[in-house]
């Protein structure tokens, strides 16, 4: 598992809403697939704290993925400068429970031809 931490120094203007940062996630693409992280079912779990820190549980398609450090960097980021409020972001990679294709939305299958 990788445990990373990204801080900011913003002053806090309200809470953000998981609901912003979902929409966020949603510009954040695993590079081989052109479906965002969101509608793939990447993202297991979002929690905003009343500090203004974020919380992201989050997997990737497989365990061996080469992109992901990368991709962490990339919702971490995303969230920091897309979402006003944010302070923090804590993003975990887990593998339990395992990705599997069920996870992705009816639109991720639609793109991706499997529906």
């Amino acid at each position: 598992m990788i445990k990373s931490v990204f801080e900011g120094e913003f002053l806090q203007e309200g809470l953000p809403t998981v609901k912003q940062v979902m929409e966020v996630l949603k510009n954040c693409y695993d590079p081989e697939i052109p479906v965002n992280i969101v509608d793939l079912g990447l993202i297991y779990d979002v929690q905003v704290r009343d500090d203004g820190s974020v919380y992201v549980k989050m997997t990737l398609t497989a365990p061996g993925c080469p992109i992901a450090r990368s991709l962490v960097e990339q919702v971490k980021e995303s969230i920091m400068y897309g979402v006003k409020g944010v302070r923090r972001v804590d993003v975990d990679l887990v593998f339990d429970p395992p990705w599997n294709p069920s996870m992705m939305s009816k639109e991720a299958k639609k793109i991706l031809g499997l529906e």
